[in-house]
């Protein structure tokens, strides 16, 4: 039994040793393209364990891109398809997309109105996160009242010490898998944030709130985003956007809805069927984009819609900084 991990060995062992419990589909950063992804491993050598953040997050572990909500067959009664998954093991996480499935829970799960599809697979995860030793460049966690060491909606952080990791036990399903995997705990004492590098300067979200609320009308959402091309990959690439459509077709002779991933930024996504938009420009989508992450969650949820990942910033292909933008509508830090 141990509290830390020695060097990147150390971890492949770790991760080997989940992937050999019995039962266990485990999800971890993978090669994608250029950057990584997470998507299921079968072996320790699939995964990307030094890997700075996957460029697409974790959110469709739990809310699929595309999922059959209900299937109807000819001339019978629709049959739910609310999934029955096996015990999830999300590892090497970062601390920030561990954070948004936080904000998730509030939407899918946190009001009187429970989604079972979510709330199934929710259920069965438990999320092993690694501590970033050193931000991205587009990284804005801190400004988001996150951190690079932040324990929250993590079931286990490894925090970077040295070479290796200390073993935080977050909450007593950490402490199940941390048992399994032949694994002690530290003394619960997590490190000091500040100790480690920021990513970005804290912002009174309070008071940014109330600036961008105030800035709704204001002429320069016209110019400082009159380069959106309306493509999505911000809302798409995003661990906490949530946005979907629900359609319904006829596959193999059987009716079938699903529920399908969908963005505010598309210019159809407000249309309605009389013709009329209320958010008919590219500058009143992405207004309401800002809004929404950090006026209307705030008050929906108690926390932002955004976790300060940066995955935004390094997918526009027009170079859309939403960190510019509020600093342009939301002022001073």
């Amino acid at each position: 039994m141990t509290d830390t991990i020695h060097g990147r060995e150390s971890l492949v062992r770790l991760l080997e040793g989940i992937l050999a419990m019995p039962g266990v589909t485990v999800y971890a950063p993978v090669a994608e393209g250029d950057g990584a992804a997470f998507d299921r491993v079968l072996s320790a050598s699939e995964a990307l364990l030094d890997s700075s953040g996957a460029v697409r997050p974790p959110r469709q572990i739990l809310a699929p891109m595309t999922e059959t909500l209900l299937a109807m067959e000819p001339g019978g009664s629709a049959v739910d398809s609310v999934p029955a998954p096996e015990p999830t093991i999300l590892f090497g996480a970062r601390p920030c997309d561990a954070r948004a499935i936080v904000f998730l829970d509030r939407v899918y799960a946190g009001g009187d109105r429970i989604d079972p599809y979510y709330a199934a697979r929710r259920e069965a995860l438990t999320i092993l996160s690694i501590g970033c030793r050193e931000p991205r460049a587009t990284c804005f966690c801190t400004s988001t009242r996150g951190g690079p060491l932040s324990v929250e909606g993590s079931d286990i952080l490894l925090e970077p010490s040295g070479e290796g990791w200390i073993v935080r036990i977050i909450t007593e399903r950490g402490a199940s898998l941390v048992g399994r995997a032949g694994l002690g705990s530290s003394d619960g004492r997590v490190t000091d944030p500040a100790a480690f590098p920021q990513a970005g300067a804290p912002r009174d979200l309070s008071a940014l709130r109330g600036r961008l609320e105030q800035a709704f009308d204001d002429p320069r959402w016209e110019a400082l985003t009159a380069k959106c091309l309306g493509c999505g990959a911000c809302t798409f690439l995003c661990p906490s956007c949530h946005c979907f459509d629900i359609v319904d077709a006829e596959e193999d002779g059987r009716i079938v809805r699903s529920r399908i991933w969908d963005s505010c930024q598309f210019k159809t996504f407000t249309r309605q069927a009389s013709g009329h938009d209320p958010r008919p420009t590219g500058a009143d989508r992405y207004r309401h984009r800002l809004m929404h992450k950090f006026s209307y969650c705030l008050e929906s949820y108690g926390m932002p819609g955004c976790v300060g990942c940066g995955r935004c910033v390094e997918a526009c292909p027009v170079n859309l900084d939403i960190r510019l933008l509020l600093d342009a509508f939301g002022g001073e830090r």
